[in-house]
């Protein structure tokens, strides 16, 4: 791939030119941005930024950005490059970047296959830097569109570094010596192995069940149903791991070992003072999985029992007999139960309208500053 640098730096040039992101759409601004777009040379034959100037000169709101999600899709070249307006990622902006992709097993792409791209950064603009843009999603892009075969991208690099940064620590400090034997001290390349594993399935499980993702979104978009739903396809990708004996056996047990220490360890710390959805999702599973066998806490630290891949199993299995209701109970109903579910393993200020964190992790949080 040719040197980006130029590239790169004229677009920061005309990031810090555009509005507020409210003006984003405003029919002058984007006349605006395709005119410096246009004439900058740096840019012109970009074959990406070519793309988002054949949309920018028929946008308009609701439209799809078809030709710069053509280009992404159709894997033209590794750049993306776009407009951006995702609130949870309030620093992507007019964003670049370049990526190559990652290896995986034949078999578990094909059997999983999901629009997954797991894949390394190797250059970007400012709001690909930003520490929480650890993905990208076809919704993320000024149209707010996604259809079922748009790539969905997860920065694996990005993965490792937090990995590396807190949940390494979690598992030395809180875990029973012993409990992640192929994930603890594990190499860069095993981790980045086990992240693109997780993704992959992640993704496929959203897809599926009685209640997938996108088509029960909205169902499933308040805080604590958001978590259920990422507990939801997470144990389902562990069991994967723990039960498909067509998967590679190592791969397939150390992708688990991480799956489970980034739900129940990272999450939870993360989370704190104010507990997000994956809060919300590792404060389930932690008492859900204490208060049935398959974990516990001995001196201080977390141990694995043997009934965890039992308990795991009929975490899963509670929740897919409830999305089973879809067939005949209306929405409302089966978001009910799925809310009571939760609420029942999970701490639910009435007066704040919020969940509390688990006091455990909060202590764990403060006495190692992650």
């Amino acid at each position: 791939m040719a040197d980006m640098t130029e590239v790169f730096a004229e677009i920061e040039d005309i990031r810090a030119s555009l509005p507020e992101r409210q003006f984003l759409r405003d029919e002058t601004e984007l006349k605006e941005l395709s005119r410096q777009l246009g004439s900058s040379r740096a840019l012109r034959g970009v074959p990406a930024v070519e793309a988002f100037l054949d949309d920018l000169a028929v946008f308009e709101p609701g439209k799809r950005l078809e030709a710069t999600k053509a280009h992404i899709n159709n894997r033209r070249d590794n750049v993306i490059f776009s407009l951006f307006d995702a609130s949870y990622f309030p620093r992507l902006n007019l964003d670049c970047l370049t990526y190559d992709t990652l290896p995986t097993d034949p078999y578990l792409a094909e059997r999983y296959a999901s629009n997954t791209m797991p894949v390394n950064i190797t250059g970007k603009t400012t709001g690909f830097g930003s520490r929480v843009v650890v993905a990208l999603f076809p919704e993320n892009h000024l149209d707010g569109i996604q259809k079922p075969d748009d790539l969905i991208f997860y920065f694996i690099d990005k993965f490792l570094v937090r990995h590396n940064r807190i949940t390494r620590l979690l598992i030395d400090e809180v875990m029973e010596p012993g409990s992640f034997p192929l994930i603890q001290g594990a190499s860069d390349r095993k981790v980045e192995q086990a992240s693109s594993w997780w993704v992959r399935l992640h993704e496929y499980h959203h897809r599926h069940g009685d209640m997938p993702i996108p088509e029960y979104l909205a169902a499933k978009k308040l805080k604590p149903l958001a978590g259920l739903e990422e507990l939801r396809v997470d144990v389902s990708g562990m069991l994967v791991c723990l039960h498909d004996t067509k998967l590679p056996r190592e791969e397939a047990r150390a992708a688990y070992e991480f799956i489970l220490a980034e739900r129940l360890l990272r999450y939870a710390v993360e989370g704190i003072p104010r507990p997000n959805y994956d809060a919300v999702a590792s404060q389930l599973l932690f008492n859900y999985l204490e208060g049935n066998g398959g974990i516990g806490l001995v001196d201080g630290r977390i141990r694995l029992t043997e009934k965890l891949p039992d308990v795991l199993r009929d975490f899963l299995s509670e929740i897919e007999r409830i999305e089973s209701g879809i067939h005949r109970d209306p929405v409302d109903v089966v978001k009910q139960r799925l809310l009571d579910f939760t609420n029942r393993y999970t701490d639910y200020d009435t007066e704040s309208r919020d969940y509390r964190h688990i006091p455990y992790f909060a202590e764990v949080k403060t006495r190692l500053g992650v």
